[in-house]
């Protein structure tokens, strides 16, 4: 009796552990305000803003998402959520308007970079990371 009990509580533990791991791999959608949507990147993406998006992107956002954009950045694997793969459709799809305002707001485990990284330099990013498309 004593080992059916246990049996059972180890596998109750298992069930909650992976219900809670699973959820917690799953990004919720990230709404954009209608504002942000409509706005263009006003920074020419030329040689001089990717490299300057490379320099700030490599600052700021590699240790989570990776030297490449793929989310594989040492930090990565501490984070309940994937940061993403940025070289695949789903964000390269989105509008520079919607990098821009994710990049600048943050949301959890993603920080914002208002007041840390100027406006301009947000958008060098921007354009910095659409040279992840594969």
């Amino acid at each position: 009796m004593k080992t059916l009990k246990q049996i059972s509580l180890i596998a109750l533990v298992l069930v909650i552990g992976i219900t809670f791991t699973a959820n917690a791999q799953k990004a919720k959608p990230w709404e954009v305000p209608a504002k942000f949507k409509t706005m263009k990147n006003p920074v020419k993406s030329d040689e001089a803003s990717i490299n300057a998006g490379k320099v700030l992107y490599n600052k700021n956002c590699a240790s989570c998402h990776g030297k490449t954009g793929l989310g594989d950045g040492p930090k990565a694997r501490g984070l309940e959520t994937f940061p993403g793969d940025f070289s695949k459709g789903e964000f390269q799809n989105q509008s520079d308007a919607d990098h821009f305002y994710k990049t600048k707001f943050g949301r959890g485990e993603m920080p914002k970079y208002e007041g840390k990284v100027e406006d301009e330099g947000i958008w060098q990013m921007v354009n910095y990371m659409r040279t992840f498309k594969k």
